[in-house]
């Protein structure tokens, strides 16, 4: 019974040291919206989508309101018209209703488009130059600020990957 205590304590003592074992994988993390709004070619993308979403908006609350003055117009008429051509024109309502809608969600569809398309060709920019400075820093693993619970403050980059991908991009 003895004998069997020892190898057990052999047995814990060897495990705790072999989970001790160092890592020569580097990893760091970096804020991609941070990121994304400080440099040169992000913050040109952002103000691209702005424009597209604030050309949209008023687009969509014009056509609002002309439903609304169609709808206003339609209830005044109510007591003072026939009773089928007030179906006609509720009917007319419904149906620029219907197609202010289907054009409300193309807009959005192709506002999604052209936003994806926009992020995609700064992460285009960004990567090679990410790329370079991970790999002339030791940096196996790059993860985003949002999937960190804690980590040490050592560990990110982001301001430093600002400062180089703005002097590259202004350099070109």
């Amino acid at each position: 019974m003895k004998n069997c205590k020892n190898y057990f304590f052999i047995l814990i003592f060897l495990f705790i040291n072999f989970t001790n074992v160092q890592s020569d994988e580097s990893v760091a993390f970096v804020n991609i919206d941070y990121l994304i709004k400080n440099i040169n070619v992000g913050k040109i993308a952002l103000e691209n989508i702005s424009k597209e979403d604030k050309k949209n908006i008023d687009i969509l609350k014009k056509k609002n309101e002309d439903l609304k003055k169609l709808e206003l117009e339609i209830k005044q008429k109510q007591n003072i018209i026939s009773e089928d051509a007030f179906k006609k024109e509720v009917n007319l309502l419904k149906n620029k209703a219907k197609e202010f809608n289907k054009e409300k969600d193309t807009l959005v569809k192709e506002f999604n488009i052209f936003k994806n398309k926009e992020l995609n060709n700064v992460f285009k920019t960004i990567n090679p130059i990410i790329r370079k400075y991970m790999s002339d820093n030791s940096i196996s693993v790059l993860l985003d600020t949002k999937n960190i619970f804690i980590g040490d403050l050592n560990a990110d980059i982001t301001e430093q990957l600002v400062k180089i991908i703005n002097q590259i991009s202004s350099q070109s």
